[in-house]
């Protein structure tokens, strides 16, 4: 049995080289068609994740930039109202007073005057 096994795999080439020998030749890709797929999934990439992507990147730093002392902020889940600026964080003030020090870009949404935060979960 173990004979047959091996005669099957040595064998089995032979006959697919047979088949293939009817099929016609493939046809020749040229480079240009490649570089031309290549450019067209660039520009699907470019068009559909990087540049919308870059867009609200930019609208968030603008949001950031423009924030003043008392607007309310969520920063990684935490609610609070900005209670001083630096230079690259700010100093929230909770509900019960307590004040934490974030990062600025920490900070993922500025909330209107009386707007309770999304539930994105």
């Amino acid at each position: 049995m173990k004979s047959s096994f091996f005669l099957i795999l040595t064998l089995a080439p032979l006959f697919a080289l047979q088949a293939n020998e009817d099929l016609p030749p493939p046809p020749e890709q040229s480079l240009v068609q490649t570089f031309i797929m290549i450019g067209i999934a660039m520009a699907f990439f470019y068009l559909i994740l990087w540049r919308p992507e870059q867009k609200r990147r930019k609208a968030m730093e603008e949001q950031r930039s423009a924030l003043k002392q008392g607007d309310r902020v969520v920063a990684v889940g935490i609610v609070g109202s900005v209670l001083r600026i630096e230079e690259n964080t700010v100093i929230l003030k909770m509900v019960d007073g307590t004040k934490i020090e974030v990062l600025k870009g920490a900070i993922s949404e500025i909330l209107p005057k009386g707007e309770e935060p999304k539930d994105k979960g």
